[in-house]
């Protein structure tokens, strides 16, 4: 499928809210922050939130929530054993998302190290639509090795394939000759493939990966963090969906799989928590045993009573037709606005974020040199606008060779939080990647002074490279 089957000219729409509290924002002077870059080592995430103006920085955790979830907070049952807010979210879970079990953890990665530890044993392959940062390390902590199974048009920054999230059933097939299923314990699935630019998979694709995964006995885990979003996709995009609610075509992506990780922090703008979702009770006993070890009891995890009431209640707004067409419609502002500078995009423009190809804004830094994240530091620089890079920093070095990993994508990203900013804060973003494209010839390339042995995009530290 190469064209947006349900493609029509966009009705104006406005955001399905109003405003009830503001919180102010502060700016700094460019010599200000000169000199907040250079302490924070060129990364975006070492620098202060006080000495950020507009922070694009990620949808995780910084989303606005409603006046029904602050009032949720309030209903906070925090019994240590049995809390009422936890069979609240579990319930909510089986409603909306379809599985039969509910693991609350302190967030995603949290659920990703549980499961990790139940299913994968060392010298196994999980094949998955691209990896994420966080979910590959803790697939290598239990002696797995992540496989790519995208297809090609994930990697292409141009492509204009309205589902680059797809799976590509030939790399399974080449996979399970080579390994055998036995070595596969479950194939990742994410829903609006974050590293590829918020790219979502249709249910098309989902159900040939759910056919192969039955014909060799073999399970399917949902990366669910932003399954709201893949869902709209589905039903603007995919044949047959245009009449279909993105509750229920959520519902029906994750009655797909067997199980689900979960980062509340994005879909369901929770400022804290996430879960592991499983169907299989076995399977749910193992993670019950570890979630008292790492996390608190099974009834809490690692969440507070009234965090559990917000998320639940996150949940159902998350599926909202008009918040959600508000959601990515606010992205897509963004997007075209940039597009119609010339600005290099990954595209289509994905559900969470704006990607900017930094390969292409900075062909004279080879990409060794760390191209996106000393783009990032550019844009900061500019207009006190904090994003993040998603490139060879975030791929990390090769376990084997110590080198580092040369993806295709060499990203910008800049992320959305949900229910947030005006477009008039668009607008300023857009104005100020216009002045850094102008002079993006005098940007420097960037090395490491610091580099942490894992997950180095976030606490790495650079220094800029003299010309010459």
């Amino acid at each position: 499928m190469n064209v947006f089957t349900n493609a029509t000219p966009a009705d104006p729409w406005a955001e399905p809210y109003k405003i009830k509290m503001v919180e102010l924002l502060m700016k700094t002077t460019l010599e200000e922050r000169r000199q907040a870059i250079r302490q924070a080592g060129y990364n975006t995430f070492l620098l202060r939130s006080d000495d950020v103006y507009i922070d694009l920085l990620t949808d995780s955790g910084v989303g606005a929530m409603s006046d029904r979830q602050w009032a949720g907070l309030m209903r906070g049952d925090e019994a240590y054993a049995g809390s009422a807010n936890f069979y609240h979210l579990s319930e909510t879970v089986t409603e909306y998302y379809s599985y039969t079990y509910t693991v609350p953890t302190h967030q995603g990665r949290g659920a990703e190290n549980i499961l990790s530890q139940i299913l994968i044993k060392p010298g196994d392959h999980v094949p998955g639509n691209m990896y994420f940062t966080t979910t590959r390390l803790h697939q290598e902590l239990a002696g797995g090795t992540f496989v790519d199974v995208i297809i090609d048009e994930a990697h292409d920054p141009a492509s204009l394939h309205p589902f680059k999230g797809n799976v590509d059933i030939a790399k399974l097939d080449a996979l399970v000759e080579r390994v055998g299923a036995a070595r596969i314990p479950y194939v990742c699935i994410a829903t609006c493939v974050n590293m590829a630019g918020g790219q979502p998979i249709s249910l098309d694709n989902l159900r040939q990966v759910r056919l192969w995964c039955d014909r060799h006995g073999i399970l399917i885990i949902h990366d669910m963090t932003r399954v709201a979003e893949n869902a709209y996709f589905i039903q603007q995009r995919e044949q047959g969906y245009a009449d279909k609610s993105v509750r229920e075509i959520a519902h029906e992506i994750c009655r797909l799989t067997d199980g689900a990780t979960m980062s509340s922090k994005k879909d369901a703008m929770v400022n804290i928590g996430g879960f592991l979702a499983l169907n299989d009770e076995a399977l749910y006993e193992k993670a019950c045993n570890l979630v008292v070890v790492y996390e608190g009891l099974h009834t809490y995890g690692g969440m507070a009573g009234r965090d559990m009431e917000a998320l639940a209640i996150g949940i159902t707004e998350s599926v909202d037709d008009e918040h959600i067409r508000a959601r990515v419609g606010q992205v897509e502002y963004l997007g075209r606005n940039l597009e119609s500078l010339g600005v290099p995009i990954v595209l289509p423009i994905g559900g969470h974020a704006v990607f900017i190809d930094a390969r292409a804004t900075l062909p004279h830094i080879p990409q060794s040199q760390f191209p996106a994240q000393a783009l990032a530091a550019a844009l900061y620089v500019d207009a006190g606008v904090r994003v993040m890079e998603r490139g060879v920093v975030s791929a990390g070095r090769d376990k084997q060779t110590g080198e580092n990993i040369m993806p295709r994508l060499e990203l910008v990203r800049l992320t959305l939080p949900r229910r947030v900013y005006t477009q008039a804060h668009m607008d300023v973003v857009v104005a100020s990647v216009a002045r850094v494209m102008r002079q993006a010839d005098q940007i420097k390339g960037l090395r490491f002074t610091h580099e942490p042995e894992y997950l180095r995009f976030f606490r790495g530290r650079f220094t800029e490279i003299d010309a010459g």
